[in-house]
């Protein structure tokens, strides 16, 4: 076995600077809440400390210290049984609706979506599955098939909830794990307009997805109703100028932005930060992907270098669908802003991909010399 080193101090220090510039955003950004509702202020304060960053924070310690070749040992039992939990919202008395869709579970004192744990676990499964049929991955047998299997089981538990950010954000990780492991470019391509295809087919017969996606065309089409979120966020954005009013002083989180510690944290940004401090914000999730993305060219061998691309681009996807969501250049997703927004359960286990990949991390391929005779 290649002999451990010390984890990537670099791209852990880009996940500290996120976790620290994303706390003092939120608490911003929950002043909002604070103004109408004391004890909610509380209870999401609650959530993201000890479920955000306690649990995470001990989350991605241990998964920084387990070998990953340990996830590919169970990778098969760790994907099963993360879709039997997901399913688990479905059950009366355990799972519950928000908002009008039902993806959370509800385990005493907390509450958290599954959909993010199986997230994580189909990355470590397919990481497997393509690891192990190695040179075989460009026969659609081994390769595109199974993963539209996959998705089409995965899509059987989302769509239901209904979750069908989730669902993109999987297959753009799988996707970008199939081009590392090799795959044609016109499988890649193959896969993603059958996936684009069967979004927008689905648009069709979703009146919630029917509604974003006309929203995304006329930005302007319903400015109380379904454009009221984007149209705020832009306002604030477009408030904040060069430079910002300044930490703290954004007015749009007061009475305007719907949940300005949420999804649309980003506006807070742009409104107190500016154009400066949003650019680098950005620029920070850019040097985390790429550095990311340098961890998993590193890595010793084939599994572990298409888990690590498989939680990078997961993490850097969601992070720009935020950002492009807020700004509209997306169909308004409701994803949380990675490291950022509030959200105690996707903190969590954005804390623990990242410590996967920091283990990942202590280990680089070798390149073999050829000896003098």
């Amino acid at each position: 076995m290649k002999k451990e080193l010390p984890f990537d101090k670099f791209f852990f220090g880009i996940i500290i600077t996120l976790l620290t510039i994303g706390f003092g955003v939120f608490v911003s950004a929950s002043m909002g809440i604070l103004a109408k509702n004391t004890d909610k202020f509380y209870q999401v304060l609650f959530s993201q400390i000890v479920l955000g960053f306690g649990l995470g924070g001990i989350g991605m310690y241990l998964a920084s210290r387990i070998h990953y070749k340990v996830w590919r040992k169970y990778a098969f039992y760790i994907f099963i049984s993360s879709i039997i939990i997901t399913t688990f919202v479905f059950i009366p008395g355990l799972g519950f609706s928000h908002g009008g869709a039902r993806r959370w579970l509800d385990i005493g004192p907390i509450s958290f979506q599954p959909a993010e744990l199986l997230k994580i676990c189909f990355i470590i499964y397919f990481a497997g599955w393509l690891s192990w049929v190695k040179g075989k991955v460009s026969d659609v047998r081994f390769g595109v098939l199974p993963l539209m299997v996959l998705l089409g089981i995965i899509a059987l538990v989302l769509f239901k909830q209904p979750d069908t950010k989730s669902f993109i954000l999987m297959t753009i990780s799988a996707l970008s794990m199939l081009i590392v492991a090799g795959v044609k470019w016109k499988q890649i391509f193959f896969v993603g307009g059958i996936a684009i295809v069967g979004l927008i087919g689905l648009s069709f017969f979703t009146p919630y997805l029917k509604d974003r996606v006309r929203t995304f065309i006329d930005q302007n089409r319903d400015p109380t109703g379904s454009s009221y979120q984007l149209q705020q966020s832009l306002i604030a954005i477009g408030s904040g100028g060069i430079t910002g009013r300044g930490f703290g002083q954004s007015i749009q989180k007061f009475s305007y932005l719907p949940e300005p510690q949420g999804d649309s944290i980003f506006a807070v940004v742009g409104e107190e930060f500016g154009f400066i401090g949003s650019t680098l914000l950005v620029i920070l999730y850019i040097v985390f992907a790429f550095r990311g993305l340098r961890i998993a060219n590193n890595a010793p061998d084939q599994f572990s270098q298409l888990l690590v691309t498989g939680l990078v681009m997961l993490l850097t996807a969601q992070s720009f669908m935020n950002i492009a969501s807020i700004t509209g250049l997306f169909p308004l997703t409701g994803v949380p802003l990675v490291f950022v927004s509030q959200g105690g359960t996707s903190l969590m286990f954005a804390l623990f991909a990242a410590g996967i990949i920091l283990q990942v991390s202590r280990y680089k391929k070798t390149v073999s010399t050829p000896t003098k005779s």
